[in-house]
């Protein structure tokens, strides 16, 4: 099978997205399937080590996501005559935007399926960067006619998929969830990254994502500064970068717990960010924006629970007091989770075990049943099924 993912967000950017397709791609190619990356153009380092293709495309950074490239495939040469010595089966889209429509062209273009995965809360995105309602509900309805193009619509959760159809889709999702690469867990690594990064015994709390006030990031602050002032020792450590990073910063200072916070950026060696992960009491992450996000997975392959908002799609999959914590969506609530999690570290290490029973799947079994249904939609498409 030959099988061409088409993503507007790929390495070096450590997104939701990016890492989704980025393990779509690696996992995929691992199986024995041909699949090719059709991104824009960035820095990826030696392409010798992926086992699968890239085809990419010329781009410009955006002027407010400086850390995203706009791509401009149509006038890049060298991509469009790579693109047509390409005989994909099936194409996969995982954005409505610049990528989607490249995908859209060559699925119609070459007359085979279409698959595209609905990713994100683009209503929410498109009106934290206009600051309107109006343009907001226009850019959703775009999305919604770019998915009502394909021939078969995925979403990463049950939330996500009923998000969809609020924005007024009418066909079906199926839902296809993310899994995440579960590796061997090193014993020395939680105390590489607490040497690295100088983090003390006290508890410490974690997150690990864009630095973007969507993500529900005032709360953390505000309920880690009523621990302080409740008198709980802890350490919070801030993985990630995002377009809030200074606003953040000034946050901590505001209220005051400067002394208790590290802001680390974006943690690419293996080691220390997993390390991260197991050495953390409590992974939090209050998100409502978020769809099936793989922080929570990952956090919980290292035995560590999630505070996550009850109803969010961060919270499928959790049972609260078993393998996770539920708080509501308050800064006031998120404070008095954290501070009973801390209050009985034994039982909330209990509770992290069982989210590392429960809670992690492995891209392979979640690419074996991707392959299954392209196999379906390719079947279908030529009238076999």
């Amino acid at each position: 099978m030959k099988i061409g993912e088409f993503s507007d967000s790929f390495l070096p950017i450590i997104d939701g997205v990016g890492r989704v397709v980025y393990n779509y791609c690696d996992t995929i190619a691992r199986k024995g399937h041909e699949c090719t990356a059709v991104v824009p153009l960035d820095k990826f380092g030696y392409r010798g080590k992926f086992p699968f293709e890239i085809i990419d495309y010329y781009s410009k950074s955006l002027p407010l996501k400086n850390e995203y490239d706009a791509g401009l495939p149509l006038i890049d040469m060298h991509y469009n005559a790579r693109l047509k010595m390409t005989d994909f089966d099936i194409v996969h889209v995982h954005t409505p935007f610049i990528a989607g429509t490249e995908g859209i062209r060559y699925a119609r273009e070459r007359n085979i399926p279409l698959v595209g995965t609905f990713h994100s809360k683009y209503y929410d995105d498109f009106l934290q960067m206009t600051g309107s309602r109006h343009i907001a509900g226009l850019g959703t309805d775009l999305v919604v006619k770019f998915y009502e193009q394909c021939d078969e619509v995925w979403a990463v959760s049950e939330s996500s998929a009923k998000t969809l159809n609020e924005y007024g889709y009418k066909g079906k999702v199926e839902v296809m969830p993310n899994g995440m690469m579960i590796r061997e867990l090193d014993p020395k690594w939680p105390d590489i990254a607490r040497e690295y990064f100088k983090i003390d015994d006290d508890p410490t709390l974690l997150y690990v994502g864009q630095l973007n006030w969507k993500k529900n990031i005032l709360k953390i602050l505000e309920g880690a500064s009523l621990l302080k002032k409740d008198g709980v020792k802890f350490n919070l450590v801030m993985a990630g970068k995002g377009p809030h990073e200074e606003e953040i910063r000034e946050k901590i200072k505001e209220l005051g717990i400067e002394e208790e916070t590290q802001m680390v950026g974006h943690v690419l060696r293996e080691d220390l960010l997993t390390g991260l992960y197991m050495l953390a009491d409590l992974f939090v992450f209050p998100s409502i924006y978020d769809n099936g996000p793989m922080v929570v997975r990952e956090a919980a392959n290292a035995g560590t629970p999630s505070i996550v908002t009850g109803g969010s799609s961060a919270a499928e999959g959790i049972d609260d007091g078993v393998n996770g914590f539920y708080c509501e969506d308050s800064s006031e609530s998120v404070f008095e989770v954290m501070k009973k999690a801390l209050s009985d570290l034994n039982k909330t290490r209990e509770i992290g075990m069982q989210a590392k029973e429960t809670i992690p799947v492995a891209w392979d079994e979640i690419i074996d049943v991707v392959i299954d249904r392209y196999q379906y939609l390719i079947d279908k498409h030529k009238g076999l099924r």
